[in-house]
């Protein structure tokens, strides 16, 4: 099993220590583990945020733990040697394309989200989002009117067999968790009623229906579905929807269950290896530079983007239960760090884990 872990800038090479130490407590056997430059770290070292070396090293890994990238001492850098270049290059060469980004609330937690706490007792979904296309890889550039105003532009398009093959990860998705007694739901958002690539979104999503009939199938705009999930989350299951969408409702669940330093995700393509789907697993907070190298980052999302990695990628299903167990038990102890209102630093966190491990 060829794990490639990218660190990256900020606080991820602290939260990756902290996973490197749970995967090596676990002692699985045929574990090979290489390390990688990402973002503005690969950038001082080699004049570009993703190397060819590292893109080498990912596809020949059978999945990829990430951390973070963005450095605001990059910010005025050409967009194309930005460190966030590093993970959208990562995503579009790898045909990256099924983000899984699940927002459970912990028991014990519900006083830390925003919501009221019966409220937020409720929240359990995955949001499956689109990560190649939209309007952040469509054409962009900014340009003069003729009367001398400026003029940004991003085109948003999707192909039908775009669509499609997303739909197609969502609706396995809400299969699989009818099976588990968990859900069978699937809510597909759009902006139908005025975007002509939500139409067709729409379209195919309905098409693609009829071969899951065993799941609940509806669809919601947009702006409805950022309302709905502060006033009722418990009613979504699985929800499908693009790139731009997907990018803001997964942020504001992370709020819903308290913190976004809890929050794993997955970016699944369609390459299958020995063990199971190749993908990149990453938590889906940023790079926190005012915190950096203060030790007191969060590492339970980064610890749980590796029980992703576990379950989807490399086929340990039972390891990656155990992960999520020693979080939860974790959190249900109070070990808390700064961005649930405790004072647990990074390493106290893994310590945490590891014990209950």
């Amino acid at each position: 099993m060829k794990i490639a872990l990218f660190a990256g800038d900020g606080i991820g090479p602290e939260i990756m220590e902290q996973a490197r130490r749970v995967l090596d407590a676990l002692n699985l056997p045929g574990i090979v583990v290489w390390e990688g430059d990402v973002g503005g770290a690969a950038y001082r070292r080699h004049g570009h945020p993703l190397p060819e070396e590292t893109l080498q090293m990912a596809r020949a890994a059978d999945a990829i733990l990430f951390g973070a990238v963005g450095d605001p001492e990059c910010d005025n850098l050409e967009r194309h040697l930005r460190p966030e270049q590093a993970i959208l290059g990562l995503r579009s060469n790898l045909d990256l394309f099924a983000n899984l980004r699940p927002a459970t609330m912990y028991p014990g937690l519900e006083d830390m989200s925003a919501l009221r706490p019966e409220i937020a007792r409720q929240i359990d979904v995955l949001i499956v989002r689109e990560l190649n296309g939209d309007v952040y890889f469509g054409e962009k550039a900014m340009r003069k009117l003729e009367d001398g105003r400026r003029q940004g532009y991003d085109f948003m398009s999707y192909a039908e067999d775009e669509v499609r093959r997303i739909a197609h990860v969502a609706f396995r998705a809400a299969q699989g968790r009818a099976e588990k007694g968990t859900g069978g739901k699937l809510c597909s958002v759009d902006k139908a009623n005025v975007l002509e690539t939500s139409q067709l979104w729409r379209d195919v999503v309905i098409e693609t229906a009829a071969e899951y009939p065993e799941v609940e199938l509806s669809h919601m705009y947009v702006d409805n579905a950022a309302m709905q999930l502060v006033k009722d989350p418990g009613q979504f299951d699985v929800v499908v929807t693009g790139n731009l969408f997907g990018d803001i409702l997964s942020d504001q669940a992370s709020m819903c269950v308290g913190s976004i330093g809890l929050l794993a995700s997955a970016a699944l393509g369609e390459r299958q290896t020995e063990f199971g789907t190749f993908g990149l697993y990453e938590p889906i907070h940023g790079s926190a530079p005012d915190i950096a190298g203060k030790g007191l980052a969060n590492p339970m999302a980064m610890i749980l983007s590796l029980a992703m990695m576990l379950r989807h990628s490399l086929g340990r299903e039972a390891d990656a239960d155990r992960i999520e167990a020693a979080v939860a038990k974790a959190l249900q102890d109070g070990v808390l760090g700064g961005d649930l209102g405790g004072d647990a630093g990074t390493v106290e966190i893994g310590d945490a884990v590891l014990a209950r491990l």
